[in-house]
């Protein structure tokens, strides 16, 4: 809907521009085919420019990660109810009302041209079809037909009208009178649209009396024929009729002197328009995360790929990421039970992943508040291995002291089955700060331990870790900062004053191999950022 909008916006921006340069400054011009080109091309420029996009990438650096798991979390609010009205359903039934009135009354002035045409005599001269009929109505062109009624106008007349009516035959003029009529039936809410169409047809006009009355030897008598026909009050719509209203225009015109070349110049003015207009809302900037390189718990090399999903993410975008997934890592990622609020943002979103037995997923739905921004995680060690998960973050203010968390730790046993529990965990933090604080939880787990890190990222002090394990034996993990062995018993205390530059975790095997007896539990070893 959004989209929609903003194209029409756009289309309608155009739309003046060309308009107002026509008005201001080519008008009063005698370049008067010039012109018709001019104007169709800001027609035809109104459709095509605001589908043209320019992209510019711009990388930023990844979120920072620092294991291989992650959680499958699930935010789930009350769904608070209210009446609202929905402004962008209105807009549309106003447009299609509209839209549909004036395309009934486009479809009945073709059904008056037919009754007027139908059953009577056609005389083929050349490339013309001339009618002569009996109503009393202007003459008119449509495309090879020139109808009028010949009992009306004497001889010299009735040439000055078939000359008339000859260019606008010849110039396929029918055509612009069509495309105009079409656009107002698209944009028929914009009242310049309306003036847009009386420039092309007053336009029309200048060249089919400019063009006959170089082939007519008495230009006064053309001109009197016009003051004639002027009481002549019905006309076809669709057609190029010859009377027209703002008559006095027209003879001004005929008399006018041509206009100089060097007035040219004035064709080319919208183009540095058009340029800023391209370069202000036809640039569509690309945020797209570096790669990042992390250690897992056994030292190997690993990319991690990162797909956020914001509160404001559009059907196509979810697409995109879809297709992505599929293409780039063969995850299957599949959005469900979207619905957006008034101002267009995601109020519930259900996302499902899965690669091969590895299952996450993330549920948010609040009423009409919009959902937490999120995203999906895809880790890659060297040998190829894909590994998925949600990250998620709560964004916590210095007023607020507390924050409920519901946390899913995957615990994966040694057959490659996937189990979860599902605990809640109250965190209790004070950010005494005025900076913003990110808190993102973490779960590392294998077939004998599981442990869950908490990371707290603060703009403004760097990097804080709260860790504590969830292991059968309740036994605490090493952990060493800066060469340092950290005891349990001030272990939290001294880690949320850390300024953490790195962190890698060992266990298993492993653990023991490097520190001995003392490593069994898994060891955390902590580099903070030097002064």
């Amino acid at each position: 809907m959004e989209t929609l909008f903003t194209f029409i916006a756009k289309s309608s921006g155009l739309l003046v521009l060309f308009y107002c340069a026509y008005y201001f400054l080519l008008r009063k011009e005698t370049f008067f085919n010039s012109n018709r080109w001019f104007l169709l091309a800001g027609l035809i420029t109104s459709i095509v420019l605001p589908f043209i996009v320019y992209t510019k990438t711009v990388w930023v650096d990844p979120t920072p990660l620092l294991t291989d798991n992650f959680q499958n979390y699930t935010s789930q609010s009350v769904d608070t109810t209210s009446f609202t009205i929905d402004w962008n359903l209105i807009l549309i039934a106003v447009y299609t009302i509209g839209f549909l009135a004036l395309v009934i009354k486009f479809a009945f002035d073709f059904y008056s041209l037919n009754t007027v045409l139908k059953g009577k005599k056609v005389k083929q001269q050349a490339d013309f079809k001339f009618v002569d009929i009996n109503e009393n109505i202007a003459p008119f062109s449509y495309f090879d037909y020139i109808v009028y009624n010949s009992s009306l106008y004497s001889a010299s007349e009735l040439e000055s009208i078939l000359e008339h009516e000859k260019v606008h035959s010849e110039q396929n003029h029918t055509i612009d009178v069509l495309v105009s009529r079409v656009f107002c039936v698209l944009f028929w809410f914009n009242p310049i649209i309306w003036l847009y169409k009386k420039a092309i047809l007053q336009n029309l006009e200048f060249i089919a009396d400019n063009e006959a009355a170089q082939k007519i030897s008495d230009k006064k008598a053309y001109q009197y024929t016009l003051l004639k026909i002027t009481t002549h009050e019905n006309c076809v719509a669709i057609t190029n009729h010859f009377y027209q209203s703002l008559i006095k225009k027209r003879i001004i015109m005929l008399n006018k002197k041509q206009s100089k070349k060097r007035n040219s110049w004035k064709f080319y003015v919208v183009i540095p328009a058009l340029a800023a207009f391209v370069l202000l809302f036809q640039v569509e900037v690309i945020a797209k995360e570096k790669q990042q390189i992390i250690k897992d718990l056994s030292g190997e090399i690993k990319s991690v790929d990162v797909y956020k999903i914001k509160k404001n993410a559009t059907d196509a975008e979810l697409k995109e990421i879809k297709e992505k997934l599929k293409s780039i890592h063969n995850i299957d990622f599949k959005a469900s039970e979207i619905k957006r609020n008034a101002e267009n943002n995601l109020t519930s979103l259900k996302i499902e992943i899965k690669n091969g037995k590895q299952q996450a997923q993330s549920i948010q739905t609040g009423g009409n508040k919009p959902i937490e921004d999120f995203g999906i995680v895809v880790t890659t060690d060297k040998d190829g291995n894909k590994k998925i998960g949600i990250q998620t973050g709560d964004e916590t203010s210095k007023d607020q002291k507390t924050s409920n968390t519901k946390k899913i730790t995957i615990h994966q046993d040694t057959n490659g089955n996937i189990n979860t529990d599902k605990n809640v965990k109250n965190n209790h933090t004070s950010n005494k700060s005025t900076s913003t604080s990110t808190s993102t939880n973490i779960v590392s787990a294998d077939a004998a331990n599981s442990y869950s890190y908490n990371i707290n990222s603060n703009v403004k002090n760097g990097t804080v870790i709260t860790v504590s394990s969830e292991n059968a034996q309740k036994s605490e993990p090493l952990i060493i900062v800066d060469g340092i062995v950290i005891t349990s018993n001030n272990s939290t205390e001294d880690l949320q004053k850390l300024n953490i530059q790195s962190m890698n975790v060992f266990k298993g095997p492993e653990a023991s191999k490097k520190y001995g007896e003392e490593g069994k539990n898994g060891v955390i070893v902590i580099e903070t950022k030097k002064e």
